[in-house]
Order: C-alpha cells, then structure tokens, then sequence
C-alpha cells in the first residue's frame, strides 16, 4: 500500500506544483519519525513518498509558504491512521485564502 498526496488551490484554481511535504510515522514511546518525502508534480501530486505504508499513525506535513510566502497557514500538518495496509490512501488538500480542506480520496 501506498500513501500518496494531492494539492489544489480553489482560489486560483487547479493543481499546486512544487509543495514539498514530508511524511512522519509515530512510534510508540519513541515519538515521531521521517519516514519520506516528496515534492508535488505539475499535477499537484506526489505519487511516492520512498517506502510502503505499514498500519500506523502518520503525519503529512505540506510546506505550504514555499507555494505562498503569504499564506494564513504557512504549514499544514495531517495526522491520519492507516488501518489496512492493502488499501491505497491516496489524500488531498484543497487551499483556499483562510482555510483548507483535506479528504482521504
């Protein structure tokens, strides 16, 4: 399974390209651990973030002031769980001026 990660802007419209963001995996007792990272394409989409997901508590956080150094939220952090590690978790997030939105799609 997979994690991978989408990124729109509703105010200019379309994909966002070149967000970095980084995908962290906690462990127990021992707190929060890179485990990959990756850029946004052209599509506004990182298909791969360096390793396979395992069930867990992640965080993916989207470096959001590389895009728009004004941005309300300079950085974006998602904590989610992977509870099936044979289901693709594929999320998205759509910026807006004030306020985002993230889904599992």
């Amino acid at each position: 399974m997979m994690i991978t990660s989408e990124v729109s802007d509703a105010v200019r419209g379309g994909a966002v390209a070149r967000i970095p963001a980084e995908l962290d995996v906690f462990i127990s007792g021992h707190g929060w651990r890179e485990v990959g990272h990756g850029v946004t394409n052209d599509q506004g989409s990182i298909l791969d973030f360096g390793e396979p997901a395992a069930a867990g508590i992640y965080r993916l956080m989207f470096d959001v002031a590389s895009y728009s150094p004004d941005a309300f939220f300079p950085s974006i952090a998602v904590t989610f769980e992977v509870r099936d590690p044979a289901r693709g978790c594929h999320l998205r997030l759509l910026l807006s001026t004030f306020g985002y939105t993230v889904y599992r799609a």
